[in-house]
């Protein structure tokens, strides 16, 4: 599926942007599968373990700004974790043996969305090497006006930033020498896949559009990274396997690491986390 340049661009970059790896039919499903959990999350008033709701979300009027775990809920997301255009690009990127360590459906509908600051994914669940990424599956276009992915090239490369603030964990870049100069958006059609390395810093601005920007994303990673926290047990980890055999051999390479604690304030979602912040950057 890639040319060895989008590969050598991804490795350089920390990104890469791919069109047309579902098809219109496939886009359809997801569209109305989510409009599904849309209409579901009227029944709420609160944050759940499924709904992470927007501030003024409302029975009447829903505002829904993440689906949780989506691919638990409801298999028509399940199987795009399986989708044979993805596991090929993904393993291209970091290796045939591929874990999932987490999913969900990030939406920003029209007129709203909450911003989403700078962070690095790194941050949140370090391994024991940094062959991991997270793939953005584009239900809707994705632009700049509707809130576009936002990524620094090259940040991969770069140290991992602090994410505390007043002493706890905050979900965002809280570095005073951390500098967002040279952004650039991730502009894709409905159908194709956004890619980011773990560590490349990363973010998106409310939608100011008519169009919903709706991303489900899935987070891989090669089968030999291990988590540097605790997991249940084997049995329940190697269920997080998604190709490949497992083994109890992590690979061990030099990468940096600050650990996600003490613990944020605020739990429940990135967005929750971001609460606690005093300035924003993005918004």
């Amino acid at each position: 599926m890639l040319t060895q340049q989008k590969i050598d661009f991804y490795h350089e970059n920390g990104y890469l942007g791919v069109e047309n790896v579902l098809s219109e039919s496939e886009v359809s499903e997801l569209r109305q599968v989510t409009d599904e959990f849309v209409e579901k999350s009227r029944e709420v008033t609160d944050h759940s373990s499924v709904f992470d709701l927007e501030p003024g979300h409302t029975p009447e009027e829903p505002r829904l700004r993440r689906i949780k775990s989506p691919m638990v809920h409801d298999e028509r997301y399940r199987k795009v974790l399986d989708h044979p255009n993805i596991l090929t690009i993904v393993s291209q990127l970091i290796g045939y043996g591929l874990r999932c360590n987490g999913n969900k459906l990030n939406m920003k509908l029209p007129e709203f969305g909450s911003p989403v600051e700078w962070h690095q994914d790194w941050a949140f669940y370090p391994h024991t090497n940094d062959d991991l990424l997270a793939v953005g599956v584009c239900i809707d276009d994705m632009t700049v006006e509707n809130g576009a992915l936002l990524v620094l090239p090259g940040s991969h490369k770069g140290p991992i930033y602090d994410h505390h603030l007043n002493g706890h964990f905050c979900g965002a870049v809280t570095d005073s020498t951390f500098d967002d100069k040279g952004a650039v958006a991730v502009e894709l059609k409905a159908g194709g896949i956004s890619l980011h390395h773990v560590r490349t810093v990363h973010g998106s601005t409310p939608n100011r559009s008519q169009d919903p920007r709706r991303l489900l994303l899935f987070q891989y990673c090669a089968i030999d990274a291990w988590p540097l926290g605790l997991f249940k047990d084997w049995d329940t980890f190697n269920k997080t396997i998604v190709r490949g055999e497992e083994t109890n051999t992590p690979r061990v390479t030099n990468v940096p690491v600050r650990m996600p604690l003490p613990a944020a304030l605020r739990g429940g979602s990135i967005y929750e986390n971001q609460t606690v912040l005093n300035d924003r950057a993005i918004g």
